[in-house]
């Protein structure tokens, strides 16, 4: 936890109220994002129980499963859910823009220019928390490998064409989620954490109805006591009246109504299969109908709070600005759904289970790349994030004092202007050290030369000044301006080549498809 987050947790504790950690949104949101509030089943890891799901606040769609243990229910539950995101996922695929970008010509090696198409925006599907995109990604692990009777016409559970498919793009949802900086898959409990400081545990923020109550509690009640009812608080009949932000249940919900109500669709269930004659199963059929809508009346009282609180943070952060380079690490999102939906389009097998040495490698490679990223863009992005850099000595800011022009000593000089600067930060600077600042949306590097007094030191320019030897018009500060250097990169660089996964090093698990590669078994993960 940075010093500046200790601080707003501090100042929280002793307001009563959240505390900014940011003065932009940080995170991109959709204007018609898909909110999907599971719920599952205790006691069974991954079972579904239900779902709230939707575009629209006021109409949210109302998937359940009467009974979780029945697998072809279950079954039916996934390919409802199929019916409701595969169109929202399909809509966007369309829609496209030409771009251009770099290749590698195939036959001379050469880097050359090819148009290719790119989404115009992706679908974002938004849960309450971060066990919703545990849920998401364990549910297209499931999914993925489903067979439907044209893969496997003596499958036991044939599963409707779909239903594999929306596994495909679960997981692929899932992975993106673990890319920081990416929207895809936002958890709602994340979205407000990153840019609002509460007075309690980083655990309990967890908590979507706690968070919200601590970031916009009714006038004249504190953010710790608005938590504690959020979190406790319960009705005559002793249940939660903030229900958990899915998708657990409170055990209270399952002992005294859940489960008396699933009992008796189970009694009527079991006696409309015995039924005799045909008017006596279409009396137990009516039975049964009714023993269904108390359960879906039961659990859609569970997630509708739920369901609630997520867009009410969805609008609390619409409130702030977006920023600067939200829009870029979107257009990354972009590509990776542009991505999927050609490898979805052109028939390719599904994920693995496992990813082979290489792929992995290149994941992990990926993600700590994009972790300094988006570290370096939202302290580019917004002042209060930055202050945190710079309590921890990895930015300053203040105003140049005077510009002395200077040029390289080689055959042909380049200009290297000395900048005195001034400022009441501590950076961490020692000899020669690099320091950047933003030009023009570009990164421009300086060295540290020395302290001249105490607060004030010498910096010399070293790029983006033009080739000739007079530096080009604005690439030089002027005495007066104030500008915030930082001492890490804005831009991080790539990590070295990784070798094709068919030249896998034995070591590592050899080429894929081998028999240095052993199968992945099946595991209990694997099936709901």
């Amino acid at each position: 936890m940075s010093l500046i987050t200790t601080l707003a947790r501090l100042e929280a504790v002793e307001s009563g109220r959240a505390s900014p950690l940011a003065t932009v949104r940080h995170r991109q949101l959709s204007e018609h994002p898909l909110v999907l509030v599971p719920l599952t089943t205790a006691g069974e890891a991954g079972a579904p129980l239900g779902a709230l799901i939707g575009t629209d606040r006021q109409q949210p769609r109302l998937l359940t499963v009467a009974q979780p243990r029945d697998r072809e229910l279950r079954f039916a539950f996934l390919a409802e859910l199929a019916d409701a995101v595969l169109p929202y996922l399909e809509a966007y695929g369309d829609d496209v823009e030409l771009v251009e970008r770099n290749a590698t010509d195939a036959e001379s090696g050469k880097r050359i220019k090819e148009e290719v198409e790119l989404c115009a925006d992706a679908p974002q599907l938004i849960v309450p928390g971060r066990a919703g995109i545990d849920f998401v990604r364990l549910l297209g692990r499931s999914m993925r490998f489903r067979r439907t009777v044209e893969q496997d016409p003596d499958a036991a559970y044939p599963a409707p064409p779909h239903v594999p498919l929306l596994g495909r793009w679960l997981t692929h949802y899932g992975e993106r989620a673990r890319v920081p900086g990416s929207s895809l898959l936002l958890a709602a409990t994340d979205l407000l954490n990153r840019h609002w400081a509460t007075g309690q545990s980083s655990l309990e923020d967890q908590h979507l109805g706690a968070l919200l109550a601590w970031i916009d509690p009714a006038e004249g009640e504190s953010g710790a006591q608005a938590a504690l009812r959020a979190e406790s608080y319960r009705d005559p009949r002793g249940q939660l009246v903030c229900p958990p932000a899915g998708p657990a249940t409170d055990p209270a919900f399952d002992n005294r109504l859940l489960a008396p109500a699933v009992e008796a669709y189970d009694r009527v269930r079991q006696r409309w299969q015995a039924a005799q004659d045909g008017d006596e199963a279409d009396s137990w059929m009516g039975e049964l109908a009714i023993a269904e809508r108390e359960i879906r009346r039961l659990l859609r009282t569970q997630m509708e709070p739920t369901w609630h609180s997520v867009w009410r943070a969805i609008d609390l952060a619409r409130e702030l600005p977006e920023g600067a380079r939200v829009a870029d690490r979107w257009t990354r999102d972009r590509w990776s759904f542009t991505a999927h939906r050609d490898r979805v389009r052109a028939g390719e097998p599904p994920q693995p289970r496992r990813d082979d040495a290489v792929t992995a490698a290149r994941k992990l490679a990926s993600r700590e790349t994009a972790q300094a990223q988006l570290e370096a863009q939202e302290a580019l992005d917004d002042p209060l994030v930055l202050a945190g850099r710079r309590l921890s000595g990895e930015a300053f800011i203040g105003e140049v004092t005077d510009v002395v022009m200077a040029w390289s000593e080689s055959k042909r000089p380049a200009p290297r202007p000395l900048l005195t600067f001034h400022t009441d930060d501590r950076p961490h600077l020692g000899e020669r050290t690099k320091v950047y600042r933003s030009l023009d949306g570009k990164p421009q590097s300086a060295e540290f030369v020395r302290y001249e007094t105490d607060g004030v030191l010498v910096l010399r320019l070293t790029d983006r000044m033009g080739r000739a030897k007079d530096p080009a018009e604005g690439s030089v500060p002027e005495k007066g301006d104030r500008i915030a250097w930082t001492l890490f990169e804005h831009d991080q660089r790539g990590g070295p080549k990784l070798p094709d996964p068919e030249e896998t090093p034995w070591t590592h698990g050899g080429p894929p498809g081998t028999d240095a590669e052993s199968p992945d078994l099946i595991t209990p993960e694997d099936l709901l």
